[in-house]
């Protein structure tokens, strides 16, 4: 793999959200998938805007500032890649071939280095479902890195539950709950909060128990004791 940085330098006026210095408290990955005004919404001021591949171009084409755009950018036109180079705070490009990540993994690693309280993955599902899996994937690596991370599109709110570390969902747009095991098995689901509770139950792959699930009311509590639980909330 062959990252080849440069600086832009750019003063570029910011859009929704402005970007702060430091370490920020949160990192939004911006991917070449399906995005829209949704995801501006998803900006908060302080947060690190990183861009891979046409996701930089999505941020420089709505007038926000990138601090970082990274990939091949095989999948902008010359003059958006220009435009990319010229707008963003830093730009990493990479040879289309001589790498071994996606444009998006890479993304997630540079945004995992900057120690974030947590990261966004926004604009990683769309029409290739292999990237999209890929993409969930994703969530164990952060995992694995101690930094929380969710996956955001128009329609689904995706996050992983690990054993022993209780989450929370709360009410929002996303009307429904549902679970679904990224291991083998996951044991010891609890669910608090529910219209359809559980209690030290299992899930398999292949199962369809954990789908469509409700809030009773504003919180809800999911916990595992073994295994990896997606919880996504998704809307029609």
């Amino acid at each position: 793999m062959s990252l080849l940085p440069s600086q832009s330098g750019s003063t570029a006026p910011t859009g929704a959200g402005a970007v702060g210095g430091g370490n920020p408290a949160r990192a939004l990955v911006f991917s070449g998938g399906e995005l829209g005004p949704w995801a501006i919404a998803e900006i908060r001021p302080g947060d690190r805007l990183i861009g891979a591949d046409h996701g930089a171009w999505f941020l420089v084409e709505n007038g926000i500032v990138p601090d970082l755009a990274i990939g091949d950018f095989d999948s902008v036109t010359a003059e958006e890649r220009h435009a990319i180079e010229e707008k963003s705070r830093q730009m990493e490009a990479c040879d289309p071939i001589d790498k071994d990540y996606t444009d998006t993994e890479l993304a997630v690693e540079r945004a995992i280095a900057g120690a974030p309280s947590s990261i966004t993955l926004l604009g990683v599902l769309g029409t290739r479902f292999d990237h999209s899996l890929a993409n969930i994937h994703l969530l164990v690596k952060c995992a694995e890195r101690g930094v929380p991370c969710r996956i955001v599109d128009a329609h689904n709110e995706i996050a992983l539950v690990q054993p022993g570390a209780p989450q929370s969902v709360k009410r929002s747009r996303y009307a429904n709950v549902s679970l679904l095991p990224l291991s083998l098995e996951v044991t010891g689901i609890t669910l608090t909060g529910f219209q359809y509770p559980l209690t030290d139950a299992r899930l398999t792959m292949g199962q369809s128990l954990g789908i469509s699930n409700v809030l009773n009311g504003e919180l809800g509590t999911v916990e595992t004791k073994s295994g990896l639980l997606l919880v996504i909330q998704s809307v029609d």
